[in-house]
């Protein structure tokens, strides 16, 4: 026989219950159903006895609204002749709550013997429906009350009533032997009676405690708890959008999630089941095709099964040397947590014993504490005991898994994938079993770490909230090539970029999941304005772990906005040139603040575009190497120029075509002034650890004098005036068989400067094609030959996929255990 049980999210409408029947009738026989009270049912029959008990008479309203809805349905979903009998016994029924629910008006009792009379209502009227709405299918089907089988004890506390197993199977016998065989029976959940006949009450999650209890009762080969999910979730699918449904567990990994919050069957109704080894499957009625979770002994392979959390909870911290000193004081600390029914739901100390935290819920703290002030009112005032400390506002955070026994690295996983996203582990706790590691941190932070420690242990795709500022030529190209690549990168390397903001000069699209990156031009379209404070608060959320901001504009302004933004954890990628080359006085803040913050700062694009330049000077330095000397054509756009110009063709002619063809700037003269290869020499001359200012560079740009200022139209015309200049040197190098090129070094000693100047044909900054940027390192290892890289240094395609590089770079950094 197998036992399918159905909660009230399953048994809320005629439809509902009409979709229930479909799945009894398809199990196979025999079976027997635990039937929960219709949705929100059992709420109001605890509303009716609080308001009866307070002499309120809208108890009455109260029941009348539950006998027109139970009435309504039996009218819409079982046959007119069954369903006269029906209605007359609720009918009965309601006359019978109304005369215990007028008895506690008049006796103002709310008792829990009061309370269990009532509250088992809903489950009697939904399993006489239940059975009834079976029979009218073809089947035969009995209904039992379940307080003329189940006998119990109740408990003084919170806990579930103690089962009576040979009286409950004696009268489960009795019952058997005065009802005929039936193809089905639907038992009602949560309610029994004691010894005396009493009725009685199962307590939280009792009708998934009676499916297990009749599991037992009725040598059960499976129990079937069906409710509105497809199984066990990694984590609550409300807070963690990419969590999955989990295959197996064993019953200790699922009474681990269960504790602490996981929506499945509470441990403490498991009891009968695990003692008799009997599987438990978690199913959805609404996607009956779903296996869902097997609970069984053993669960799958699986090394880390889910995530789960307890929300506003307080962290009591007592400290004190008397905590040492004397012996027992842990043991009393403990007592008067008894004393006061609080339960602690999780305990930390350290070897030293000179502290020890607990875990409560948030609305016992403030009695917690109150004991423990009177239980150490003599060590407080001997100065034994120093604090008695409440934190509220905390959240519970718990991994769980069998698989992690014995295996190194799970905990250094979840806790850097904690601190990566910006987390304070406030405390923290882990038994000899290892099933278990449970930490406490702030309730405002409670989101954004299941969301990373679930993303960290690969439970989930890697997931970074970008956001892009700046549609121009590079951040146009790198939309997309993300457009292109997305998706496969998220299934082939799971990571999830997902842009959910981008923002022009003066326009900004927002969206809550992700931008579609197919048409964001036709999004940016009647945008609303830029807004850069609305844009970060937007793209940095709770609901993603990282936060990413991708800068591809060459604006000042924002670069000085990067200490900010990687102080609150966003994460900086840029091939803006204007951060690295700022004075040092914001550049040592910079820096530090992406130290001290743990956010990262990536610029690899600021130099040579999509080429290694950085990556390769720092690799040098870190690993012991001393750089003696940098030197290289840093600019994409003068390689061209020098590249084309053969003195033939004059100079001004070779810039206006460049210009035509988009290899430089809007403005030329961005280009031939120099300054933007001595930022570059300046980001390089700092990862060599100099302390290399912009104004420390000997610059020799090819703006000529006099023509700094006006429109582009009349430098182009002016500088006709000069191409002879430039065909003079041209001549001068050519006759000493060498070529011009502008190039960028810095010495060891800071010496630096950027010039037009001729090397030998032989050299290889000489053998350039096109836009080639060419850097070469000579160092102490590399010397005589020095270290060269060498490659395309201009061109939003190549630029755009530098920066791509650095996004991918970063989910590696976040996602390395």
């Amino acid at each position: 026989m197998n036992i399918h049980k159905f909660g009230g999210s399953s048994l809320r409408t005629a439809e509902h219950f009409s979709r229930v029947a479909d799945i009894i009738v398809g199990a196979p026989p025999p079976r027997a159903v635990i039937a929960s009270a219709m949705s929100g049912v059992t709420d109001d029959l605890a509303r009716a006895v609080e308001a009866a008990a307070q002499r309120d008479p809208g108890y009455r309203e109260i029941v009348a609204a539950l006998q027109s809805r139970h009435v309504g349905l039996v009218q819409e979903i079982i046959p007119a002749a069954a369903a006269a009998t029906l209605i007359e016994k609720i009918e009965r029924d309601v006359e019978d709550l109304t005369e215990v629910l007028r008895a506690a008006w008049i006796l103002r009792d709310g008792s829990r013997g009061t309370y269990d009379m009532v509250m088992g209502q809903g489950e009697i009227w939904a399993a006489e429906i239940l059975a009834a709405t079976l029979t009218a299918r073809g089947l035969a089907a009995s209904a039992m009350d379940a307080r003329e089988v189940l006998v119990v004890e109740p408990s003084r506390s919170r806990a579930a009533p103690t089962v009576d197993w040979k009286r409950s199977r004696e009268r489960l016998a009795t019952w058997s032997a005065a009802h005929p065989t039936s193809d089905v029976l639907v038992v009602t959940g949560f309610v029994a009676a004691t010894a005396d006949g009493v009725p009685a009450t199962l307590g939280r999650n009792g009708s998934d405690y009676s499916a297990s209890i009749f599991a037992a009762l009725l040598d059960a080969q499976e129990i079937h708890i069906w409710s509105d999910v497809d199984g066990v979730m990694s984590a609550d699918p409300r807070l963690v959008s990419d969590a999955v449904v989990l295959e197996a567990l064993s019953y200790q990994e699922a009474s681990e999630l269960a504790y602490f919050g996981a929506k499945l069957i509470h441990p403490a109704t498991m009891g009968p089941a695990v003692e008799r080894s009997i599987p438990i499957f978690i199913r959805n009625s609404f996607n009956p095709a779903a296996p869902g979770t097997r609970i069984h002994i053993k669960g799958s392979s699986q090394m880390v099964k889910g995530l789960s959390t307890v929300e506003c909870v307080a962290l009591v911290n007592v400290e004190g040397t008397g905590l040492v000193t004397i012996p027992g004081m842990t043991n009393r600390l403990f007592a008067a947590l008894r004393e006061a029914e609080v339960t602690a739901l999780m305990v930390s100390q350290g070897s030293s014993q000179h502290s020890i935290c607990i875990v409560v819920p948030e609305q016992d703290a403030g009695r917690v504490r109150q004991v423990l002030e009177d239980a150490f009112f003599a060590e407080r005032h001997q100065g034994q005991i120093q604090t008695i400390e409440v934190d509220p506002d905390c959240t519970l955070l718990a991994l769980v898994g069998d698989g992690m026994a014995g295996h190194p690295g799970v905990a250094a996983r979840f806790f850097g994938s904690l601190g990566k996203a910006g987390v304070n582990i406030r405390a923290i706790a882990q038994g000899s079993s290892e099933r278990n590691i449970s930490v406490v941190v702030s309730g405002s932070e409670s989101k954004r770490a299941l969301r990373a420690a679930h993303s960290g242990l690969y439970l989930s795709p890697q997931s970074i909230s970008v956001g892009l500022i700046g549609t121009g030529t590079v951040g146009s190209v790198l939309l997309d090539q993300l457009a292109d690549r997305v998706a496969a990168i998220r299934d082939e390397l799971g990571v999830d970029l997902r842009v959910r903001g981008v923002a022009t000069s003066r326009t900004m699209r927002l969206d809550e999941r992700r931008i579609d990156l197919s048409d964001w031009r036709g999004q940016l379209q009647d945008a609303p304005p830029f807004d850069i404070d609305e844009f970060l608060d937007h793209v940095q959320t709770d609901a993603l772990p990282h936060t990413v901001i991708v800068d591809c504009t060459s604006s000042e302004d924002l670069a000085h906005r990067y200490v900010g933004w990687l102080r609150r954890g966003i994460h900086v990628v840029t091939p803006n040139k204007k951060a690295g080359s700022s004075d040092l006085a914001y550049y040592d803040e910079l820096r530090r603040a992406s130290r001290e913050s743990s956010a990262h700062y990536l610029y690899e694009t600021t130099v040579g575009a999509g080429l290694p330049i950085i990556q390769t000077l720092r690799d040098l330095t870190q690993t012991g190497d001393e750089v003696m000397r940098i030197e290289g054509v840093l600019s994409g756009t003068l390689s061209y120029l020098f590249n084309s110009y053969d003195g033939v063709r004059p100079f001004s002619e070779v810039v206006a075509e460049a210009r035509s063809r988009g290899f430089t700037e809007p403005d030329p003269r961005d280009d031939l002034s120099g300054m933007d290869v001595a930022r570059k020499v300046v980001i390089l001359a700092r990862e060599m650890g100099l302390r290399t200012e912009l104004g420390d560079i000997a610059l020799q740009g090819l703006v000529p004098p006099g023509l700094e200022q006006g429109s582009v139209e009349d430098f182009l015309t002016a500088l006709r005036d000069h191409d002879q200049t430039i065909a003079a040197s041209f001549e001068e190098a050519r006759a000493r068989g060498e070529r011009l090129r502008f190039i960028g070094s810095i010495e060891a000693d800071g010496t630096a400067s950027v010039r037009l100047r001729s090397v030998p044909a032989t050299h290889a900054l000489a053998r350039l094609n096109l836009t080639d940027n060419l850097v070469q390192f000579e160092t102490r290892r590399y010397t005589p030959n020095p270290l060269i890289v060498q490659g395309p240094g201009a061109g939003p395609e190549v630029t755009a996929a530098g920066i791509f590089a650095d996004l991918l770079r970063l989910a590696a950094y976040l996602g390395a255990s």
